[in-house]
């Protein structure tokens, strides 16, 4: 079955830089784009970046743009999400995500917390 699994969230302070790592399996990782959502408590999941396929194209939410970049290794079955100056709203627990055999497949999620 479809597994989605994040890593690499922790607490860092206004600033600083983390890089999530999402390792996929369950399905022809290559041939899918995939995305990262956010969630912080008391709102609805977001998009924040996604990439395709072949990792030649990425789109971003506005509010990360220029901070945020998103990869992907697909010798690996791995996208990563490298993450700079991040802000106190910021903070979220970070999801990966795949639309794949008809459905959408979420990780358990990673959460990433910015404070001082």
């Amino acid at each position: 079955q479809v597994q989605l699994v994040e890593s690499g969230g922790d607490l860092v302070h206004p600033g600083g830089s983390l890089r999530l790592s999402c390792a996929a399996s369950g399905f022809p990782f290559s041939m899918y784009g995939m995305g990262w959502h956010r969630q912080a408590p008391g709102k609805a999941r977001e998009l924040v970046a996604s990439i395709t396929s072949a990792g030649d194209g990425s789109d971003y939410a506005d509010s990360v743009k220029g901070r945020f970049t998103i990869s992907r290794d697909n010798a690996k079955n791995t996208v990563y999400l490298q993450m700079n100056t991040l802000k106190p709203e910021d903070t979220a627990v970070y999801y990966c995500y795949v639309y794949v055999y008809l459905r959408e497949h979420w990780g358990q999620g990673t959460q990433v917390t910015v404070s001082s």
